[in-house]
């Protein structure tokens, strides 16, 4: 819908103004350097997370990844659904559990929170977005399956569901 304004041109009334959307777990501007996590103990060094030594006097925080488990607030789920996964429970956590550690050597912040038996399959939640899609990609490759991946509209949620 257009408006006639002064000098003949048109408004734009129709335009879409994205809200801010605010993550209560992003590190609130830059962190001092160098930080460590008192509960993980992973090192802020360099504009980035390692698992690098903690050198003396640096800064002390809770890190974003131990914040969200703490208050069991996922970034991602992994969903496995039929009868494989009750087959095959040992290779299947095993795989699950080699990504996640392969992940996490270069990504600290990519981690596990916890594997539940539920209703609708067994389910990983994840502190990260990226962990969930390595982990259902790497299922896909080893087990084959079905892999279905749905991310919010920000790409910030990711829903994996593997079903073999």
């Amino acid at each position: 819908m257009n408006k006639q304004t002064e000098g003949g041109h048109s408004a734009r009334r129709d335009r879409y103004v994205e809200e801010y959307k605010h993550d209560s777990y992003k590190m609130p501007g830059k962190l001092k350097e160098p930080t460590v996590c008192t509960t993980c103990g992973a090192l802020y060094q360099k504009g980035r997370w390692t698992w690098e030594a903690k050198p003396a006097g640096a800064e002390q925080i809770t890190c974003p990844a131990c914040l969200r488990i703490q208050d069991k607030n996922p970034k991602g789920f992994v969903t496995l659904k039929g009868p494989y996964k009750t087959q095959h429970r040992d290779q299947v956590l095993g795989l699950i559990h080699n990504t996640e550690a392969q992940e996490k050597k270069a990504y600290p912040m990519a981690r596990i929170m916890t594997i539940e038996d539920r209703a609708e399959g067994l389910v990983v939640l994840t502190t990260d977005a990226h962990l969930p899609r390595r982990i259902g990609e790497a299922l896909k490759h080893a087990h084959h399956g079905e892999l279905d991946i749905q991310y919010d509209q920000d790409e910030d949620f990711v829903r994996i569901t593997w079903t073999g």
